[in-house]
Order: structure tokens, then sequence, then C-alpha cells
């Protein structure tokens, strides 16, 4: 792709500012998604941290839900951190019974299950393909909990869940044009993954 991607930020709730921000930084032009007619215009989507209950109802609420869904069954590249990780999954645990995700990723991700606002944290995650450690910032965070075969884990983190047990668990990966975070790069000035990304847009172009 010659000249700068065009990359929208899912726009009807979560940290869209930021997102903005990073990817025209890293050479995007970044713009806010709200309405189906705007999602014809971009060569691919960012889903940010929110609230990923809310993400789901207002994406079928104002009718984004289904052209969102048929870009990337079709191969547009998406990137989702944290609530956004969550509407990649293909499965969700904890869930409101009428939540929907895009199944975009084969993965089970778990809401909140670093625990509540309270038990937000920062920690050093070794991500494939970066050079060095990314200074990760976890918010509500989800974690995976289980991945298919296709599905390439970057990154992974030994820390307490809600269960009080510090064991491994997921925090970045990769299916195809899907990317997708456990942690808000959004929020760090580190602007490699949102490299990664529009170099995967790019590519898809």
């Amino acid at each position: 792709m010659s000249g700068r991607p065009v990359v929208g930020v899912f726009a009807l709730q979560g940290d869209v500012r930021e997102h903005v921000r990073a990817l025209t930084a890293v050479g995007a032009t970044a713009v806010p998604v709200r309405r189906p007619a705007e999602l014809d215009d971009v060569d691919g989507l960012v889903i940010p941290g929110g609230e990923s209950t809310t993400m789901s109802k207002l994406s079928v609420d104002f009718g984004l839900y289904d052209p969102i869904a048929k870009r990337i069954a079709d191969g547009m590249p998406v990137y989702g951190s944290c609530a956004g990780m969550i509407m990649l999954a293909s499965t969700v645990l904890d869930g409101r019974p009428d939540q929907q995700s895009f199944g975009a990723i084969s993965m089970t991700v778990r809401r909140n299950a670093f625990g509540r606002q309270v038990d937000s944290f920062e920690a050093p995650v070794s991500v494939s393909g970066l050079d060095a450690p990314f200074h990760a910032v976890f918010i509500r965070a989800p974690w995976v909990e289980s991945v298919g075969a296709d599905v390439a884990v970057l990154g992974s983190i030994s820390r307490a869940g809600v269960d009080g047990t510090v064991a491994p668990h997921v925090v970045a990966v990769r299916q195809g044009a899907a990317l997708a975070t456990s942690f808000h790069p959004e929020l760090t000035g580190d602007l490699r993954l949102h490299e990664l990304f529009v170099e995967m847009v790019r590519e898809a172009a």
C-alpha cells in the first residue's frame, strides 16, 4: 500500500482518542467509526478498551455489529485491546447472556479475570516480535483461557487472578489478520504494538 492506511477506531464507547493519537503517530490516518457507512472507508479497525457488554449492545443498536462482522470475515485487519480483546473472542466467559462478540480469534476469554478496577496493575510483558518487554497497563483486564490451533500466543504473564492462584496467563494473541491484547498499549506511549498493527494493515492491502 502506498500512502497512509486508513484505520478506523470503534468510537461508540471506550478510549478512542488515545488509539487515534497512537495510530496517527505511527503513520496511519485514524478515523472514528460510529456508523456503518464510515466503516466502508477503512483498511483496518481498532476496538479499544472500555466496557465490552456496553460495546456489544451499542454495536447492535447502531447497526455496526453485522457490518463489522462481515468486514472481519472478509479479511479486514482488526486489533482489540482489553475490552476489544473480548469483542474479538469466539467464546466469552462471565459475560452477559445477550453479549455478542465477533469471533475473529479462536479463543476463550474470561472477563475481568485479573479482578476489579482496584486490582488494576502495570507489569512488563515479553511480546513475540518486539525487541524488549512491553510495559503493559492492565485495567479490569481479561485473560485468554484457551486458544485454537491456528492462534499464535504472543505474550503471557504470571499473575494472580480472581481465584488468588499465581499462574501464567495468555495476554496477547494473533490469528491471521486479527491481533488482541489484554492490556492497553494506547495508554503507555509505547507505539510498537500500533506499529505492528499498521504494518498488518499495509500487508493486507
